[in-house]
Protein backbone atom coordinates (compact mmCIF):
# COMPACT_ATOMS: atom_id res chain seq x y z
CA UNK A 1 0.00 0.00 0.00
CA UNK A 2 2.94 2.54 -0.14
CA UNK A 3 2.27 5.65 -1.60
CA UNK A 4 -1.32 5.03 -2.06
CA UNK A 5 -2.38 8.92 -0.82
CA UNK A 6 0.81 10.01 -3.01
CA UNK A 7 -0.23 13.95 -4.46
CA UNK A 8 -3.56 13.82 -2.18
CA UNK A 9 -4.27 15.85 -0.57
CA UNK A 10 -6.98 16.68 2.76
CA UNK A 11 -8.43 18.17 6.41
CA UNK A 12 -8.35 15.99 9.57
CA UNK A 13 -10.10 16.71 12.24
CA UNK A 14 -11.17 15.90 15.83
CA UNK A 15 -7.08 15.25 16.89
CA UNK A 16 -6.98 15.30 20.58
CA UNK A 17 -3.77 13.12 20.98
CA UNK A 18 -1.89 10.26 19.84
CA UNK A 19 -4.69 7.81 21.36
CA UNK A 20 -7.79 9.74 18.73
CA UNK A 21 -8.79 7.32 16.38
CA UNK A 22 -8.22 10.48 14.34
CA UNK A 23 -4.53 10.41 14.91
CA UNK A 24 -4.27 6.49 14.26
CA UNK A 25 -6.19 7.61 10.36
CA UNK A 26 -3.94 10.34 9.96
CA UNK A 27 -0.79 8.62 11.09
CA UNK A 28 -1.20 5.95 8.12
CA UNK A 29 -2.57 8.14 5.38
CA UNK A 30 0.90 10.41 6.01
CA UNK A 31 2.86 7.55 5.86
CA UNK A 32 1.05 6.62 2.28
CA UNK A 33 2.43 10.82 1.31
CA UNK A 34 -0.64 12.07 2.14
CA UNK A 35 -1.12 15.36 3.12
CA UNK A 36 -2.57 16.80 5.75
CA UNK A 37 -3.81 20.07 7.23
CA UNK A 38 -5.26 19.64 10.89
CA UNK A 39 -7.27 21.41 13.17
CA UNK A 40 -7.38 21.81 16.96
CA UNK A 41 -9.98 22.80 19.65
CA UNK A 42 -9.19 26.26 20.35
CA UNK A 43 -7.88 27.05 23.57
CA UNK A 44 -9.59 29.59 25.80
CA UNK A 45 -7.64 33.47 25.87
CA UNK A 46 -6.03 33.07 29.35
CA UNK A 47 -4.56 29.38 29.02
CA UNK A 48 -1.02 30.33 27.92
CA UNK A 49 -0.12 26.99 27.69
CA UNK A 50 -2.25 26.37 24.79
CA UNK A 51 -2.70 22.88 25.61
CA UNK A 52 -4.96 21.83 23.15
CA UNK A 53 -2.81 23.53 20.57
CA UNK A 54 0.43 22.05 21.63
CA UNK A 55 -0.91 18.15 22.15
CA UNK A 56 -1.33 18.16 18.16
CA UNK A 57 1.88 20.11 17.69
CA UNK A 58 3.64 17.52 19.64
CA UNK A 59 1.96 15.04 17.35
CA UNK A 60 2.95 16.38 13.89
CA UNK A 61 6.24 18.53 14.85
CA UNK A 62 8.75 17.43 12.29
CA UNK A 63 6.12 15.62 9.88
CA UNK A 64 6.82 17.02 6.26
CA UNK A 65 3.26 15.72 5.22
CA UNK A 66 2.02 18.02 8.46
CA UNK A 67 1.29 21.46 6.03
CA UNK A 68 -0.83 23.79 8.83
CA UNK A 69 -2.21 23.34 12.22
CA UNK A 70 -5.27 25.82 12.94
CA UNK A 71 -7.81 26.33 16.00
CA UNK A 72 -11.72 25.33 15.16
CA UNK A 73 -14.94 25.77 16.84
CA UNK A 74 -17.53 24.31 14.60
CA UNK A 75 -20.30 26.23 16.54
CA UNK A 76 -18.83 29.11 14.95
CA UNK A 77 -19.68 29.48 11.13
CA UNK A 78 -16.67 31.73 10.79
CA UNK A 79 -14.23 29.07 12.03
CA UNK A 80 -15.36 26.63 9.72
CA UNK A 81 -15.04 29.18 6.84
CA UNK A 82 -11.39 29.87 7.95
CA UNK A 83 -10.63 26.78 7.78
CA UNK A 84 -11.87 26.22 4.22
CA UNK A 85 -9.93 29.47 3.09
CA UNK A 86 -6.79 27.64 4.66
CA UNK A 87 -7.87 24.92 2.97
CA UNK A 88 -7.77 26.33 -0.06
CA UNK A 89 -4.88 28.56 -0.10
CA UNK A 90 -2.41 25.77 1.38
CA UNK A 91 -3.57 23.20 -1.21
CA UNK A 92 -6.37 24.34 -3.54
CA UNK A 93 -8.40 21.37 -4.00
CA UNK A 94 -8.10 18.90 -1.46
CA UNK A 95 -8.99 14.85 -1.73
CA UNK A 96 -10.25 13.69 1.48
CA UNK A 97 -11.66 15.55 4.57
CA UNK A 98 -11.98 13.41 8.06
CA UNK A 99 -14.91 14.29 10.44
CA UNK A 100 -14.27 12.89 13.92
CA UNK A 101 -16.25 15.37 16.21
CA UNK A 102 -18.26 14.57 19.03
CA UNK A 103 -19.40 16.18 22.61
CA UNK A 104 -22.04 16.40 24.81
CA UNK A 105 -22.40 18.36 27.84
CA UNK A 106 -20.76 15.94 30.68
CA UNK A 107 -24.03 16.35 32.96
CA UNK A 108 -26.35 15.64 30.49
CA UNK A 109 -24.36 12.79 29.07
CA UNK A 110 -24.27 11.12 32.75
CA UNK A 111 -28.27 11.59 32.84
CA UNK A 112 -30.55 8.86 31.58
CA UNK A 113 -31.87 10.00 27.88
CA UNK A 114 -35.29 10.74 29.01
CA UNK A 115 -33.81 13.73 31.19
CA UNK A 116 -31.49 14.99 28.67
CA UNK A 117 -31.98 19.27 29.05
CA UNK A 118 -33.27 21.20 26.11
CA UNK A 119 -30.01 23.25 25.87
CA UNK A 120 -27.44 19.82 26.22
CA UNK A 121 -29.51 18.56 23.83
CA UNK A 122 -28.90 21.31 20.98
CA UNK A 123 -25.12 21.83 21.62
CA UNK A 124 -24.52 17.67 21.48
CA UNK A 125 -26.17 17.79 18.16
CA UNK A 126 -25.02 20.85 16.96
CA UNK A 127 -20.68 19.85 18.00
CA UNK A 128 -21.81 16.23 16.83
CA UNK A 129 -23.92 16.32 13.83
CA UNK A 130 -24.26 19.51 12.38
CA UNK A 131 -20.19 20.04 12.26
CA UNK A 132 -20.14 17.58 9.53
CA UNK A 133 -22.80 19.05 7.51
CA UNK A 134 -21.12 22.55 8.13
CA UNK A 135 -17.94 21.49 6.91
CA UNK A 136 -19.18 19.60 4.06
CA UNK A 137 -20.76 22.45 2.56
CA UNK A 138 -17.80 24.44 3.42
CA UNK A 139 -15.41 22.62 1.67
CA UNK A 140 -17.50 21.17 -1.27
CA UNK A 141 -16.12 23.08 -3.99
CA UNK A 142 -12.44 22.25 -2.62
CA UNK A 143 -13.03 18.30 -3.00
CA UNK A 144 -11.71 16.89 -6.53
CA UNK A 145 -14.27 14.69 -8.02
CA UNK A 146 -13.33 10.93 -6.69
CA UNK A 147 -12.66 12.84 -3.13
CA UNK A 148 -13.63 11.01 -0.26
CA UNK A 149 -15.61 12.28 3.37
CA UNK A 150 -15.71 10.10 6.21
CA UNK A 151 -16.92 10.36 9.67
CA UNK A 152 -16.46 8.41 12.72
CA UNK A 153 -19.61 6.94 14.45
CA UNK A 154 -20.71 4.20 16.92
CA UNK A 155 -22.79 1.42 16.91
CA UNK A 156 -24.40 3.12 20.17
CA UNK A 157 -26.42 4.92 16.80
CA UNK A 158 -27.98 1.64 16.02
CA UNK A 159 -29.24 -0.59 19.55
CA UNK A 160 -29.31 0.92 22.92
CA UNK A 161 -26.11 1.02 24.81
CA UNK A 162 -26.61 1.38 28.17
CA UNK A 163 -24.46 4.51 29.26
CA UNK A 164 -24.46 5.88 26.34
CA UNK A 165 -27.43 7.73 26.80
CA UNK A 166 -27.71 11.51 24.72
CA UNK A 167 -24.19 10.70 22.23
CA UNK A 168 -26.75 7.50 20.73
CA UNK A 169 -29.10 9.67 19.60
CA UNK A 170 -26.56 12.20 18.02
CA UNK A 171 -24.68 8.96 16.67
CA UNK A 172 -27.97 8.06 15.11
CA UNK A 173 -28.56 11.31 13.39
CA UNK A 174 -24.96 11.46 12.12
CA UNK A 175 -25.58 7.42 10.57
CA UNK A 176 -28.82 9.78 8.78
CA UNK A 177 -26.77 12.26 7.84
CA UNK A 178 -24.00 10.82 5.67
CA UNK A 179 -26.85 8.81 4.29
CA UNK A 180 -28.35 11.96 3.12
CA UNK A 181 -24.99 13.66 2.19
CA UNK A 182 -24.09 10.94 0.41
CA UNK A 183 -27.01 11.33 -1.73
CA UNK A 184 -26.42 15.30 -1.73
CA UNK A 185 -22.86 15.38 -2.68
CA UNK A 186 -23.29 12.17 -5.30
CA UNK A 187 -23.50 14.14 -8.36
CA UNK A 188 -20.11 15.82 -7.52
CA UNK A 189 -18.38 12.33 -7.52
CA UNK A 190 -17.67 13.02 -3.60
CA UNK A 191 -18.50 9.92 -1.67
CA UNK A 192 -19.48 9.94 2.47
CA UNK A 193 -18.99 7.19 4.66
CA UNK A 194 -18.71 6.67 8.38
CA UNK A 195 -16.63 4.13 10.39
CA UNK A 196 -18.33 2.84 13.37
CA UNK A 197 -15.56 1.35 15.78
CA UNK A 198 -15.53 -0.99 18.64
CA UNK A 199 -14.49 0.44 21.75
CA UNK A 200 -10.54 1.61 22.13
CA UNK A 201 -9.08 3.98 24.28
CA UNK A 202 -9.47 7.32 23.86
CA UNK A 203 -10.26 10.02 25.93
CA UNK A 204 -14.10 9.85 24.86
CA UNK A 205 -13.98 6.52 25.11
CA UNK A 206 -12.94 6.45 29.02
CA UNK A 207 -15.83 9.35 29.54
CA UNK A 208 -18.75 6.30 27.88
CA UNK A 209 -17.03 3.57 30.21
CA UNK A 210 -14.65 2.19 27.65
CA UNK A 211 -13.01 -0.04 30.39
CA UNK A 212 -16.15 -2.49 31.04
CA UNK A 213 -17.10 -2.13 27.36
CA UNK A 214 -13.73 -4.38 26.33
CA UNK A 215 -14.60 -7.20 28.00
CA UNK A 216 -18.05 -7.05 26.60
CA UNK A 217 -16.85 -6.95 23.55
CA UNK A 218 -14.05 -9.56 23.89
CA UNK A 219 -16.41 -12.33 24.98
CA UNK A 220 -18.92 -11.62 22.29
CA UNK A 221 -17.17 -10.76 19.24
CA UNK A 222 -16.94 -13.36 16.78
CA UNK A 223 -13.08 -12.90 16.85
CA UNK A 224 -13.31 -13.35 20.33
CA UNK A 225 -11.27 -10.06 21.04
CA UNK A 226 -10.86 -6.38 21.16
CA UNK A 227 -9.75 -3.74 17.88
CA UNK A 228 -6.55 -2.27 17.68
CA UNK A 229 -6.36 1.29 16.72
CA UNK A 230 -3.97 0.38 14.17
CA UNK A 231 -6.61 -1.40 12.83
CA UNK A 232 -9.41 1.38 12.71
CA UNK A 233 -6.41 2.94 11.05
CA UNK A 234 -6.23 1.16 8.05
CA UNK A 235 -10.00 0.79 7.85
CA UNK A 236 -10.24 4.40 7.58
CA UNK A 237 -7.09 4.63 4.98
CA UNK A 238 -9.53 2.49 2.71
CA UNK A 239 -12.44 4.40 2.90
CA UNK A 240 -10.81 7.70 2.46
CA UNK A 241 -8.53 6.54 -0.56
CA UNK A 242 -9.58 5.38 -4.11
CA UNK A 243 -9.57 1.78 -3.13
CA UNK A 244 -12.87 2.51 -1.88
CA UNK A 245 -14.36 4.55 -4.89
CA UNK A 246 -17.41 2.71 -5.16
CA UNK A 247 -18.52 3.02 -2.04
CA UNK A 248 -20.61 6.04 -0.13
CA UNK A 249 -23.22 6.20 2.07
CA UNK A 250 -22.10 3.61 4.31
CA UNK A 251 -21.62 2.64 7.58
CA UNK A 252 -18.01 -0.14 8.07
CA UNK A 253 -18.30 -1.89 11.52
CA UNK A 254 -14.32 -2.11 12.75
CA UNK A 255 -15.32 -3.89 15.95
CA UNK A 256 -14.22 -8.04 15.62
CA UNK A 257 -17.63 -8.52 14.73
CA UNK A 258 -19.32 -7.60 17.73
CA UNK A 259 -22.53 -5.75 15.28
CA UNK A 260 -22.92 -8.96 13.70
CA UNK A 261 -24.32 -10.68 16.85
CA UNK A 262 -27.50 -11.61 17.79
CA UNK A 263 -27.02 -13.35 21.07
CA UNK A 264 -24.69 -12.85 23.91
CA UNK A 265 -23.02 -16.11 22.12
CA UNK A 266 -19.62 -17.35 24.16
CA UNK A 267 -20.89 -15.28 26.92
CA UNK A 268 -23.69 -16.88 27.24
CA UNK A 269 -21.43 -20.56 26.77
CA UNK A 270 -19.61 -19.26 29.52
CA UNK A 271 -22.29 -18.07 32.34
CA UNK A 272 -23.82 -21.61 31.76
CA UNK A 273 -20.78 -23.52 32.37
CA UNK A 274 -20.12 -21.26 35.67
CA UNK A 275 -24.05 -22.55 36.37
CA UNK A 276 -22.94 -26.29 35.98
Amino acid sequence: MSGLFAGKKGLITGVFNKQSIAWAIAEQVMEQGGDCGFTHMPDKPDDERRKNQGRVEKLIDGNPRAKFLVPMDVTNDEHVASVAEKCKSEFGNIDFLLHSIAFAPPEDLKKDTVDTSREGFKLAMAISVHSLMALSSAHKDLLSPGSSILTLTYFGGEKAVPGYNVMGVCKAALDATVRYLAYDLGPRDIRVNALSAGPVQTISGRGAGVDEMLGLYEAMAPLGRNITHEEVGKSGVYLLSDMSSGVTGEILHVDAGYNAMGSPGRLLDKFKAAKG
